[in-house]
């Protein structure tokens, strides 16, 4: 409810430059998961062929 107020305060060009931040944001997110993800994957590959 307090972010629809704060929202009205802002005017369009803040909306919008808020919804593209936080676009960024969650892609940047989705990256490092997906990062740490291949990392664990190769990381289990690597052990199953040294042990």
């Amino acid at each position: 409810m307090a972010k629809k107020e704060q929202e009205k305060k802002l005017n369009s060009k803040q909306v919008a430059y808020a919804k593209k931040e936080e676009e960024k944001g969650k892609k940047v997110v989705a990256w490092i998961i997906g990062c740490f993800i291949a990392l664990a994957a190769f990381y289990m590959i690597y052990i199953a062929y040294t042990a």
